[in-house]
């Protein structure tokens, strides 16, 4: 029997988080592990009178470059994207991401220069998606490869992962609401934790509850700090950083007039280093998100969920988002999740706000 699940997971992707209009162009990118899923969506998208473009890929990539292809072409080649690629993103009318890889690190031993290659050739689409030209929603669907990057068993994967995307996501927007308001208020954010003491501004900046109209799932409040204002010191010890297929663990960066001068980890260092020198724009911090989501309360090795954790702040260097203020632009945007439960707090012009994880107005 059909997962009643799946069905309700597809009309929240389609007509909440896109809303998907009649004759829209559809562009959704796939894995074979989503097939129940992606069905589901393919049916919903029809019903509304649109067009599904269904792109396959078996690694979490956000577009359809495979790691074959990646390691074969000239470099040249990645240079630009296949003019009928581009023909696509000029004009799609929105982007789906139904991410279920069948290995969540295909493509970790590519060549750096190759990688970056191909992220600045994709990097005017991912552009738009932030300006938010397009409707977008990137998702996971459980499968027996994140299900095993997050220590458990499928079974107790779904049930994680349902719990955290069926949710009454106008009533957590309420919730979040008032969080914004606060932070709205602040000139300047300051975050204190384990080997951490950083500030930035937020001055001019309002920021967006996500209540799932872009991630999936949704449960954060984001903003876009003043590109010349981050000073300090962060690390992120708690947890890797992960971005699939990277995997770097004890981050530690320096900021000095909002870009990273300094930037070390223990494991993988080499992952974090290319990136941060990928673009002019990559290091500076693009986005400062808390995470809200109720049904997200334990480390999963997603940054998708992670970054929504209750009690967690994360950061993302590079690309910043237009649509709240943002002005960077790089073809990075990578979040770091920084668990401020045990120890830290968050100071809005020197009121602590937040301790231990729990709000103090």
């Amino acid at each position: 029997m059909a997962d009643a699940r799946v069905q309700e997971y597809a009309r929240l992707l389609v007509e909440r988080s896109i809303d998907v209009q009649p004759g829209w162009q559809v562009l959704v990118i796939s894995q074979p592990p989503a097939r129940p899923l992606l069905e589901e969506v393919v049916r919903l998208i029809a019903r509304r009178g649109a067009y599904p473009l269904v792109r396959f890929s078996y690694a979490m990539e956000q577009l359809p470059f495979v790691t074959l292809f990646a390691e074969e072409a000239p470099l040249e080649l990645l240079e630009k994207p296949a003019p009928a690629d581009q023909h696509v993103w000029d004009e799609v009318d929105a982007w789906m991401l139904l991410g279920a890889p069948e290995n969540s690190r295909e493509g970790a031993d590519l060549a750096p220069e190759r990688r970056n290659t191909m992220a600045e050739a994709h990097a005017p689409f991912l552009q738009r998606r932030l300006r938010m030209e397009i409707p977008w929603v990137t998702c996971r669907f459980p499968c027996p490869s994140l299900a095993q990057e997050s220590g458990m068993g499928l079974k107790a994967f779904e049930e994680f992962l349902y719990g955290a995307v069926l949710l009454d996501w106008d009533a957590e927007g309420e919730k979040m609401k008032r969080i914004k308001d606060r932070f709205d208020r602040a000139d300047e954010v300051r975050i204190v934790g384990a080997e951490t003491d950083l500030r930035f501004s937020l001055e001019g900046r309002p920021g967006e509850v996500d209540d799932g109209h872009a991630n999936m799932p949704g449960g954060e409040v984001f903003y876009c700090p003043v590109e010349d204002s981050t000073e300090g010191v962060v690390s992120f010890i708690e947890y890797p950083a992960y971005q699939e297929p990277d995997l770097v663990e004890g981050v530690r960066m320096r900021y000095e007039d909002g870009r990273v001068v300094e930037a070390s980890a223990t494991s993988n260092e080499e992952a974090l280093l290319t990136k941060l020198d990928r673009d002019e724009g990559a290091r500076r911090l693009g986005e400062f998100g808390i995470g809200c989501n109720p049904g997200i309360q334990r480390y999963m090795k997603n940054t998708l969920f992670d970054e929504k954790m209750y009690g967690t702040i994360h950061l993302a260097v590079g690309a910043s988002l237009p649509t709240i203020g943002g002005k960077n632009q790089s073809s990075v945007h990578w979040d770091m999740v920084k668990d401020l439960r045990d120890g830290g707090r968050i100071e809005c012009d020197g009121e602590v706000v937040q301790e231990n994880g729990e709000w103090k107005f």
